[in-house]
């Protein structure tokens, strides 16, 4: 079994997965900013329909918030198996080679916060519209 084959498989999965989810927020971000803009309030009937329409997709953004992180450590933690089970094949213990690999692996755990941070602050402000939004119509509409 190549280890360092392996090693690039997980890099690739793993930052590739990041990498996606967070076009696909970003995606989703800029399609809620255009709609908040176009939206027009006064052809809303109640307030559900309203918040219906306001939160859609909006789960996406909030569930690429909380997992990003793990996704990142687990890019790690499988980076880390590869260091040590190449370790055990060489048998040997070459600290330049074992912090290099470490190193390594920890970009995935970086990626993971790098998008949980872009989809967090995300999150939050498309919430923050939503709720203007819902109180406006409220205000509206007694």
């Amino acid at each position: 079994m190549d280890i360092e084959l392996i090693s690039k498989l997980v890099d690739v999965g793993v930052i590739g997965l990041l990498a996606a989810l967070s076009v696909t927020i970003v995606a989703i971000g800029l399609e809620r900013f255009f709609y908040f803009r176009a939206i027009r309030l006064e052809t809303f009937r109640n307030a559900k329909a309203l918040e219906l329409a306001l939160t859609q997709r909006l789960h996406i953004v909030g569930l690429v918030a909380a997992n990003a992180p793990y996704i990142g450590l687990l890019g790690t933690v499988l980076g880390i198996m590869a260091t040590f089970y190449s370790m055990g094949l060489d048998g040997s213990a070459d600290a330049n080679k074992i912090m290099a690999s470490l190193g390594l692996a920890l970009k995935a755990t970086a990626a993971g916060l790098v998008v949980a941070l872009i989809a967090v602050t995300l999150h939050n402000a498309l919430t923050r519209r939503v709720k203007v939004l819902t109180i406006e119509w409220e205000i509206a509409n007694g």
